[in-house]
């Protein structure tokens, strides 16, 4: 293991090196390794693609939690390898700090993931921006640091300083789990993610979790949310989308009645993570929620 102030390389499992977080306690990727859970859980399950090559405008991905960057590099990689002529890409990455990403870089050979984009990362971690050209694929990549929820509040307000972050086709909402990192899994932030997403342009969420409470807050933030695919050692992650037809397999009411069951149900309202089971409200609202109020239900 290789340390320095704040992260650490470990070897997973599988033979792939990812990177743990010593402050937070958190490896990232843990189950499979940065590229192949960044492959199936964002590029192949959000069909980024078919969506892009089908896309006739700039393709916009919001990446949250950019951490050692295993999610936008990857995306690029294969975006760039199956771009039709002429496609553009821009993704807009949100974290307080690239300390993960300069760590990354230090360790590509370990990681991998960095390999063939030095240039661009470092390129990147002086000046927050870089444009690529990968194959077909022109590509502007940029850093926008800070607190998220407060990112989103002044998008939604209208926010000089935030007008010019256009709204995303897809998210790749990979912050740290809501023990650790509360306030990015509230209702609050969710229902304002919501209002950054065109009525012309929509969009589809992908994230590692299943935890009834971060649906819940999904759910009650505007999107519809669905059954993600496995990876590593997650049997199931979790899709949202402003439509139903991206969110996949949608949660039903067989859901519904055990998440009624559930000890951890209750979603957060504020930035303190808690354990609750369904308020009587919330229960309501959920009934009310399209994706569970339509006739087929």
């Amino acid at each position: 293991m290789t340390y320095n102030d704040a992260y650490e390389l470990v070897h997973l499992a599988n033979g792939a090196w990812s990177m743990r977080s010593r402050e937070d306690d958190e490896t990232f990727h843990p189950g499979i390794g940065p590229v192949a859970e960044a492959e199936s859980l964002y590029v192949r399950q959000l069909r980024l693609i078919e969506r892009l090559n089908q896309a006739q405008e700039e393709f916009v991905i919001w990446d949250v939690g950019l951490g050692g960057g295993a999610n936008a590099l990857t995306a690029i990689r294969l975006l760039g390898q199956n771009a039709y002529p002429g496609k553009t890409l821009r993704i807009c990455s949100f974290d307080h700090t690239l300390k993960a990403l300069e760590f990354a870089l230090a360790h590509a050979d370990a990681l991998q993931y960095p390999l063939g984009f030095e240039g661009a990362i470092s390129t990147f971690c002086r000046l927050g921006l870089a444009d690529l050209q990968v194959m077909n694929l022109k590509v502007r990549w940029e850093w926008h640091p800070g607190d998220f929820p407060s990112f989103l509040a002044s998008h939604r307000s209208g926010s000089q300083a935030t007008s010019g972050v256009p709204a995303p086709h897809a998210t790749f909402f990979d912050p740290h789990s809501p023990r650790r990192n509360p306030a990015m899994w509230t209702v609050d932030t969710f229902e304002a993610l919501h209002a950054c997403i065109s009525p012309q342009r929509p969009c589809s969420l992908a994230n590692f979790t299943r935890s009834t409470l971060g649906r819940t807050a999904m759910l009650l933030g505007g999107f519809f949310v669905g059954v993600g695919s496995a990876t590593g050692e997650k049997e199931e992650t979790t899709v949202a989308a402003s439509v139903p037809g991206l969110a996949g397999q949608l949660l039903d009411a067989r859901w519904l009645e055990r998440a009624m069951r559930s000890d951890s149900a209750e979603p957060l309202r504020s930035a303190v993570y808690t354990r609750k089971p369904l308020s009587a409200a919330t229960l309501d609202a959920l009934r009310a929620h399209p994706q569970f109020s339509r006739a087929d239900q």
